[in-house]
């Protein structure tokens, strides 16, 4: 019998400076949040079954590392992307972070086989949204 494959998951830790404003903004672009992992200092963001954002408030966050916090604001520490199942749902995704409270991180990304949209949540994060079509593109 072959053995079972784990599905592997991703947790995304980013340090906050408001948490109750990431709660309020991620619900409005849509994530759910999961009350069993979020407290007054955490909120946990199912962005699917196999991404979770944990969004940490900055004093909680500096506990986890032994260097300074990045400030997201001004510096980048990463770009965050995301796939979307078609430029349509890119384009809903990406509107309703700007709708709640977001900001346009760079111009829309054209490609023909690929298209992607991007954004900054309150805290400066930087997330890319992209679809690709499966079938111009092999082994990604």
């Amino acid at each position: 019998m072959a053995a079972r494959t784990h599905q592997q998951m991703v947790f995304i830790n980013l340090a906050v400076k408001d948490i109750e404003l990431s709660k309020k903004f991620f619900g409005e672009v849509g994530y759910e949040l999961n009350p069993q992992f979020s407290d007054d200092e955490t909120a946990c963001v199912a962005v699917s079954d196999s991404i979770v954002l944990m969004l940490l408030q900055e004093e909680k966050f500096a506990r986890f590392t032994v260097k300074p916090v990045a400030d997201a604001t001004r510096s980048t520490e990463a770009l965050i992307c995301l796939s979307a199942g078609s430029r349509r749902q890119v384009d809903e995704l990406v509107d309703r972070a700007l709708s709640a409270g977001g900001s346009p991180a760079a111009e829309p990304s054209e490609m023909g086989f690929m298209y992607g949209r991007s954004f900054l949540d309150p805290d400066g994060h930087h997330f890319e949204v992209m679809w690709m079509d499966e079938n111009a593109v092999q082994g990604c």
